[in-house]
């Protein structure tokens, strides 16, 4: 008798436990069915894959590591120009001593191209270009160069009026070569960067030019000459900036003038970026 009740006890919970079971899986069939269909390979998935080609399903989307570097030299530079290591040794007067203010450069770079170095990513490469170089020397009021016939640069002095100004200016074509590294912030668009490396420039054109006024009228007398400076000049260059925030210098490794043709001045120039392309 008691085992006949114990047998009907198991019975009992075996059906319980089976219609439970039922209520729980159910659903999950049906769900599964209606949103997965697993069809059976007919190759074997190693040779699928290697079909598979990744730059296609890249193609269309948006890849942070194939953007192409992009470097900063394009653009409009503004700075202020200063002569380093005078050597006066063969003239009575620093007639070359400046005014930093008021000598100032304005690089106008019109060409850029810029090569990655690596492979996946896009943060280091090098930088080259061509651009405009403006430069100009505000000297003493009364105080311009003349070149003398041996090539010698000396001072030469004039008097017209007391508010008259005197400046040396030069165009050249400037071009660089930087490596540049690049440090994404916050978002991909916005990075810090620091180049560094070397420029050379050929000079197309000098002149000195002196404004004044004779009875109350605007006159100046611009003498065109190569006042014995280099032709081709050469020096370093570094440039950092974030966003809208840029700063560059440059120091040359030749002196303005020719070898004891005249004082020896170093240029070096520093400034900032007020457009870039």
């Amino acid at each position: 008798m008691n085992i006949e009740r114990l047998s009907k006890t198991s019975k009992r919970y075996f059906h319980w436990f089976f219609a439970v079971l039922i209520i729980f899986l159910l659903p999950a069939s049906l769900f599964a069915q209606g949103s997965d269909t697993i069809v059976p390979l007919q190759q074997e998935p190693i040779k699928i894959l290697r079909k598979i080609d990744v730059s296609k399903l890249t193609k269309n989307g948006f890849n942070f590591w194939q953007d192409k570097f992009t470097g900063h030299w394009a653009g409009v530079d503004f700075g202020f120009n200063m002569l380093l290591n005078p050597d006066y040794k063969n003239y009575n007067s620093e007639f070359m001593k400046n005014d930093i203010y008021r000598s100032n450069s304005t690089y106008i770079n019109l060409i850029q191209q810029s090569i990655g170095l690596q492979h996946n990513r896009n943060t280091i490469g090098l930088v080259t270009g061509l651009g405009l170089h403006f430069q100009s020397y505000k000297l003493n009021q009364n105080t311009t160069i003349q070149r003398l016939p041996n090539d010698f640069i000396e001072p030469q002095t004039l008097f017209f009026d007391q508010n008259q100004k005197s400046k040396l200016s030069i165009v050249s074509l400037t071009v660089p070569l930087l490596a540049e590294f690049q440090v994404p912030i916050n978002n991909y668009e916005n990075r810090l960067y620091f180049s560094a490396g070397f420029f050379t420039g050929y000079r197309l054109s000098s002149h000195t030019k002196i404004k004044y006024r004779i009875e109350r009228k605007k006159e100046k007398l611009k003498v065109p000459d190569r006042y014995s400076l280099f032709n081709f000049k050469y020096g370093l260059m570094t440039r950092i900036g974030y966003r809208w925030i840029n700063v560059f210098a440059t120091y040359d490794l030749r002196p303005l003038f020719s070898d004891n043709k005249g004082s020896g001045l170093t240029p070096f120039t520093f400034g900032i970026t007020l457009i870039q392309f």
